[in-house]
């Protein structure tokens, strides 16, 4: 591929530091409870999805010039190789990164602030879109918001490296901390959205909190995703569980 930054692959840029190992650390935080696209052995990442929105819809703001598709894939795809090949987080420096892909240094920091970004940028790339929400209820857009769960869960239980990646993340809290902020919030402020639309449309109880019900109708999924990883997660099942929990939240007589 073609360089970006006239320089020589793999060659410190002046004034930069090498030296960008991933912090470690111990947490307590659990995983997430949504899973990734597969990508078995020898394939390699797709293309930037969709980016998560901001307050208001908007998307964040990203960082430096616009992004070039054929420098991102060739990032994404060094990464998932180093990965295949069993190298740690850790040892996922942005030397090492840059130097597979065959770009600089200078060429990644000019499109990612550090490594947690671009190793989040990643993760969000090969996870399936957000889902389109139908609008036509807060019902339906509930179950919308739940199948897309499941179904992340199916591709994170269906590719080993996605899995790994994600039993790693739970050592690394500033990792964690960026992926919940970007990807794992918007979503939940999804969720928080539509019960807030059926709490104002009388589907449900107003006495009821939002943030409450969101983990009612989520809870079933994050077992079977996070504590129960082989639990079923048959077709269908966001619509029985949005059902359920519906009959309990129904406003009383």
């Amino acid at each position: 591929m073609s360089r970006q930054d006239g320089g020589t692959p793999g060659t410190p840029e002046p004034h930069e530091d090498v030296r960008d190992p991933l912090p470690c650390g111990t947490s307590g935080a659990t995983g997430p409870g949504s899973g990734g696209a597969a990508l078995g052995p020898g394939a390699t990442a797709p293309g930037p999805g969709a980016t998560a929105s901001g307050p208001g819809g908007a998307a964040p703001a990203r960082r430096g010039r616009p992004r070039s598709e054929g420098v991102e894939q060739a990032v994404f795809d060094a990464i998932v190789g180093l990965l295949e090949e069993g190298v740690p987080l850790a040892e996922l420096s942005i030397e090492r990164i840059a130097r597979t892909a065959g770009v600089g240094k200078a060429t990644l920091y000019r499109r990612w602030a550090g490594k947690e970004e671009l190793l989040v940028d990643l993760m969000r790339s090969v996870e399936p879109p957000e889902p389109v929400l139908p609008g036509t209820s807060a019902r339906d857009d509930l179950v919308a918001l739940l199948e897309s769960m499941r179904e992340r869960g199916l591709a994170k239980r269906n590719s080993a490296l996605l899995h790994n990646v994600f039993a790693q993340m739970r050592h690394y809290p500033k990792l964690w901390d960026a992926y919940h902020a970007t990807v794992i919030e918007p979503r939940r402020r999804l969720g928080r959205d539509a019960v807030r639309r059926a709490i104002e449309q009388g589907e449900i109880r107003g006495d009821l909190d939002i943030e409450f019900v969101n983990d009612l109708l989520t809870a079933p999924l994050l077992l079977r995703t996070v504590i129960r990883p082989g639990g079923s997660l048959e077709p269908g099942l966001a619509e029985q569980v949005v059902d359920a929990v519906w009959e309990g939240l129904r406003p009383r007589d």
